[in-house]
């Protein structure tokens, strides 16, 4: 996968935020390089977030997020603003572009306040900063010019700086090997299996193991018994798609670990024990109950979905229980939660891991159990103990 290729989960989400005018859409243009917003004199120009998914050096891969104006009026005007405040919710950075003859206002000072109510790392860039003499800058300021092109790489490099996160340190499962191990990776492929490739979850987890100097071996559910009768050793743990996990749990021997892509990748964005409290929600739901399922890909929906088909099978067939359930993709999340007994999300592959822990933290809020599809695929076949075993802090939630 080359740079090109890399999802918009793993990129880094530089938003920039601004009154209207200012020059966010042409301070955006001169850092890419590129025509990505329209400018122009005109109040209120852009009139929806404008993202390219772009290599920036020296950041690397990251996902541009040029937003209207948050001083927006009007019936529109209130619509775009909420569009803009929706963008800090998966903004790992933030740069606030202020017109350098006006300096920050009271609506900036807002604007930072948010910033740090969501704890989003961020710059403020002085915008035009050749019409007027040196400013006084802090720390967290810069003086720019997007039409003389003045201080852009070092915008670029103090952006860099923020966005050096615990992220550069997030595993899959690399740490949980050592090198020589043998990991299996069962991987349906059904009606619901994207043609020619791999799903993401199975592409990252491939290349972890090879950077932790391991082996992998792909396998469909079912050729998993004969790999096991051909293996001199025992691999050093099964990872498996979790609508297969029933079989996966039958078929392997209880010596080797066993888990999931969703599990890992729950763990990588950071929710993994949230979604193991979460999960018990389910014992105690009542005919009625309202259970959000959400996924972060607007993928094409198959006869036999996951989501909405074996999932909700299963939360009937387990609970015995009338349940309604409602759906939600892609960045479409409720902002009111209250209705919901329970929420179920997908592994977020396709979600940065602010986005996903801003939607656990909105569940946190108003008192929502928060797990997601691997958790609870698990609890409802019986093998959640086993599918967690790898985390022993985890498993002591459940003794």
């Amino acid at each position: 996968m080359g740079l090109n290729d890399t999802p918009n989960g793993e990129r880094l989400h530089i938003g920039f935020f601004g009154k209207r005018n200012v020059g966010k859409s042409s301070l955006v243009n001169a850092v890419t390089n590129q025509e990505l917003s329209v400018v122009s004199p005109v109040k209120g120009t852009t009139t929806d977030p404008v993202s390219k998914a772009m290599e920036l050096l020296p950041l690397g891969p990251v996902l541009i997020i040029d937003t209207p104006g948050f001083d927006d009026e009007g019936e529109l005007g209130d619509l775009r603003v909420k569009k803009t405040r929706q963008i800090l919710n998966r903004a790992d950075c933030a740069v606030l572009v202020v017109d350098a003859l006006q300096g920050k206002t009271p609506a900036d000072e807002e604007m930072i306040a948010l910033f740090q109510e969501k704890d989003i790392p961020y710059l403020v860039a002085y915008n035009k900063c050749e019409l007027v003499p040196p400013l006084p800058l802090e720390e967290h300021e810069i003086a720019v010019s997007a039409l003389q092109k003045l201080n852009l790489e070092f915008l670029k490099e103090r952006i860099g700086q923020l966005t050096k996160t615990e992220a550069e340190n997030q595993r899959l499962v690399r740490d949980l090997l050592s090198p020589g191990d043998l990991v299996v990776l069962v991987t349906p492929i059904d009606s619901a299996a994207p043609k020619g490739r791999l799903i993401l979850p199975q592409q990252q987890t491939i290349r972890d193991i090879l950077d932790a100097e391991a082996c992998s071996l792909v396998v469909k559910e079912t050729g998993l018994p004969e790999v096991f009768r051909k293996l001199a050793v025992p691999p050093a743990l099964v990872i498996t798609d979790s609508q297969a996990f029933a079989q996966v749990n039958r078929d392997t021997p209880k010596e080797i670990p066993l888990t999931s892509f969703s599990i890992l990748m729950a763990r990588y964005k950071g929710f993994l024990e949230t979604a193991v409290k979460g999960v018990a929600a389910i014992d105690t739901l009542q005919d009625g109950d309202k259970i959000l399922i959400s996924e972060g890909c607007t993928h094409h929906r198959q006869c036999n979905d996951i989501g909405t088909v074996k999932l909700p099978k299963w939360l009937r067939e387990y609970s015995k229980k009338e349940l309604q359930l409602e759906y939600s993709s892609g960045l479409g999340f409720p902002e009111d939660l209250s209705p919901y007994r329970l929420i179920i999300h997908c592994g977020a592959c396709m979600l940065p891991q602010r986005e996903v822990l801003y939607r656990q933290k909105c569940a946190q809020d108003a008192g929502v159990p928060f797990t997601n599809y691997g958790i609870t695929i698990a609890h409802l076949k019986g093998i959640l103990k086993r599918s967690i075993e790898l985390f022993p802090h985890l498993h002591q939630l459940l003794l």
